[in-house]
């Protein structure tokens, strides 16, 4: 091995030497990680994490398309491979990359064409390779009706079997809240602890009346009306997840309490009997789907769906003041038209609505640990997964779970609960003096009707 921590090159110059000049020019220093080219040849740091470029087909996507797309389709297709886990290959990755302080100059004119040389003296030149296919092709007008059904559609109607296979029992498919490090404490307690928060902070009530926009497989509103006796309008645009919670609605026999509906948020309206607002409103990880310019009339649609003293919860994820939020993979392949903002801003949007925020609580480190069971799921059942959505859908999740993750680690991007009140004009807002009940034992919870567990799923 060299000083500088590499390979010595080989006597005979393969692709990677050839490669290895201009990469290095790109990225502004030398490589932070070991590649190992379709031809055996091999460059970079020795000690690093190992990146197997199994075909030309990788160097032509990035020619096609440079940057974070270009690489996680080439990661999506096969074309590239990262040695053993795939966390710990893009944390050792992000944390070379800091430690040599890299930072890639902006490519000219000249820096292109020397790739496009590169790439032809290695055959790597061609038509553009096919797009995969699940990446979102979503068309019309950003955030109308039709497209929002679309995007939501892209992402959650992937499949209920696919869902059920990854999330536990409760099939909650967000930030759980970790209250225990004991041996036996499961991500299906998390998400139990998680629920029952929400439910105590908003007050709920038997006879109370909540309504869920954007209610997922229905985790609050069949716990909310299981546990708390609470009248519930659940409210989502995906078809799949709405004929779910129906399905669990009736096996629970939650039929007096539970109302689902397959609307855009922006029709829900006010239901005959709730003229005087619903006591609360929760809306769970949905807000991100909601659009940058469409934001302040959603949060006026919370004001107006709220009676005075009921309260808000939002859920919702944040990024960082300097870091750009989802990224061009996440939203070609994950979650298409995904807007977020710095926590800060939706706070001023709540109370520009005419809501009283009252408590922000940061679940940033509960979100790493629910993506990383997700992810011990999805490897642990990699054939499973692999059988019912193929090679490539795997890929794509491996890669989500894997790089969100870390973002959240490292603060790229958090997630937080933001409960607001709608005060009366007077002021008044009903709110408890402390935090002292919310936080009480967890296990402490009205039994579930019917002698049902609250995370059935029937």
């Amino acid at each position: 091995m060299t000083p500088t921590g590499k390979q010595d090159k080989q006597t005979t110059t393969g692709a990677a030497q050839r490669l290895e000049p201009l990469v290095e020019q790109l990225l502004g220093g030398p490589l932070p990680v070991r590649v190992r080219m379709w031809d055996g040849s091999e460059t970079g740091a020795a000690d690093g994490p190992l990146v197997h470029v199994r075909s030309r087909r990788a160097l032509r996507r990035l020619l096609w398309e440079p940057g974070e797309l270009g690489l996680a389709e080439a990661y999506i297709t096969g074309d590239v491979e990262v040695e053993g886990d795939l966390a710990e290959g893009l944390r050792a990755m992000r944390h070379a990359v800091r430690e040599r302080g890299l930072r890639p100059p902006r490519p000219g004119v000249g820096d292109r064409l020397r790739a496009v040389g590169t790439a032809l003296r290695l055959g790597a030149v061609g038509p553009r390779p096919p797009v995969p296919a699940a990446r979102a092709g979503l068309h019309g007008v950003l955030h109308s009706k039709s497209r929002d059904r679309a995007a939501i559609s892209h992402h959650y109607d992937l499949s209920n079997d696919f869902y059920a296979l990854l999330l536990d029992e409760t099939m909650a498919y967000s930030c759980g809240y970790w209250t225990s490090d004991a041996p036996g404490y499961e991500p299906v307690d998390a998400q139990h602890d998680k629920l029952e928060l929400i439910c105590r902070k908003l007050d709920l009530r038997p006879g109370a009346r909540l309504l869920d926009i954007g209610c997922g497989w229905g985790s609050l509103t069949l716990y909310a009306a299981q546990r708390h006796a609470v009248r519930v309008t659940a409210v989502t645009l995906s078809r799949e997840q709405a004929a779910h919670v129906r399905a669990q609605v009736a096996a629970r026999n939650l039929e007096d309490l539970v109302e689902v509906r397959c609307c855009d948020y922006r029709d829900i309206g006010l239901a005959p009997g709730h003229e005087g607002g619903y006591d609360a409103v929760s809306t769970i990880e949905m807000g991100e789907h909601v659009g940058d310019a469409e934001y302040p009339a959603f949060t006026a649609t919370l004001h107006a769906m709220v009676r005075p003293q009921g309260r808000v919860l939002v859920q919702q994820m944040s990024r960082g003041r300097n870091a750009p939020g989802g990224g061009a993979f996440i939203e070609s392949y994950i979650a298409p038209d995904m807007h977020m903002r710095p926590l800060g801003e939706t706070v001023a949007l709540l109370e520009g609505a005419g809501l009283e925020v009252r408590d922000v609580e940061a679940l940033r480190e509960h979100y790493v640990r629910t993506v990383d069971a997700w992810r011990e799921t999805l490897e642990r059942k990699q054939k499973e997964f692999t059988d019912l959505v193929g090679e490539e859908t795997v890929r794509v999740w491996r890669l989500y779970l894997a790089g969100g993750a870390l973002v959240f680690e490292e603060r790229g991007m958090g997630v937080d609960q933001i409960l607001s009140v709608r005060p009366e004009e007077t002021g008044t807002a009903g709110m408890p003096a402390t935090r002292r009940g919310w936080y009480a034992d967890p296990a402490a919870v009205p039994p579930a009707r019917d002698g049902m567990t609250a995370g059935a799923t029937g």
